[in-house]
């Protein structure tokens, strides 16, 4: 397998990020909630890290994003920031914190920026969250957009398959991601929908459009650090490409090391004081 070899230490920034856009540079990106994984993440040279509402699925075990609080979104933020020396951190507004009004938004958007330390928020939604997404902006807040399949209005939906198959409501995306590029958005994240639609719109707007189950024809790519690692077995949608075993080679770690102990093989003479 080839890797990728950095060679621009710079810290990315929303500015550069619309760079990569125009000379068509791809730009990668993927979640991370804790210090040890985000300083990996960073040193394999990704371009953003998120720290995603996902951690209340893959980190607390809850089967949808909505349980997670601003607090927990913020210490999980906070871990993150401390890790990272490059990439550029966007942290997730979670359910709750901003669909009252935009009162409520600028609020939940100050304390995540000024107790995580992160360089942008992300939340989801269009024309029915621009003026809180307008005022995160006029406070000088970086933001990213997210459309098509969003996880916080999951029981509005009932289901997770894909979204803006239908004419009306890929209007409606497309209409929605003018409205944020217009606002001030510096890049939206597309989720599950058809890749003709994806590309339409990336093409339609100067901004980032990342996708994740939206096809290759967008500027970039995001997917959850532990299904690409394949820490977990169970989830495997068709946009899924696991990059690893990790669920196996710590499985088999694990086993070892009780082995070793129920043996007294571990510690050895060399392994004491």
């Amino acid at each position: 397998m080839s890797s990728y070899i950095l060679d621009d230490p710079r810290k990315v920034t929303t500015h550069r990020l619309v760079e990569m856009k125009q000379r068509g540079e791809k730009i990668s990106v993927l979640t991370s909630y804790d210090y040890t994984m985000a300083k990996i993440v960073d040193e394999a040279g990704i371009d953003v890290i998120l720290v995603g509402d996902s951690a209340s699925n893959v980190m607390a075990g809850n089967t949808t994003t909505l349980p997670i609080t601003l607090d927990q979104m913020i210490y999980h933020g906070k871990s993150v920031v401390r890790a990272v020396t490059r990439a550029m951190v966007v942290v997730d507004m979670p359910f709750g914190s901003y669909q009252g009004n935009s009162k409520e938004g600028i609020v939940s958007a100050v304390r995540i920026m000024k107790e995580s330390h992160a360089d942008a928020l992300k939340l989801e939604g269009g024309e029915e969250v621009i003026e809180t997404v307008k005022r995160i902006l006029g406070a000088g807040i970086p933001v990213m957009g997210h459309l098509g399949l969003m996880p916080q209005s999951i029981n509005k939906y009932g289901t997770y398959a894909v979204r803006a198959k239908d004419t009306a409501e890929a209007d409606k995306l497309i209409r929605d991601a003018h409205l944020l590029e217009e606002a001030g958005c510096f890049g939206i994240v597309l989720e599950k929908i058809p890749a003709t639609l994806a590309k339409r719109v990336a093409n339609e707007l100067t901004i980032p459009m990342i996708g994740i189950g939206a096809g290759g024809q967008v500027d970039g790519q995001v997917l959850v650090i532990q299904d690409m690692l394949g820490m977990s077995k169970e989830f495997s949608p068709r946009f899924l490409r696991r990059y690893a075993d990790l669920h196996t080679v710590m499985t088999e770690a694990i086993q070892q090391y009780v082995t070793d102990v129920k043996n007294s093989d571990f510690p050895n003479e060399k392994e004491q004081y």
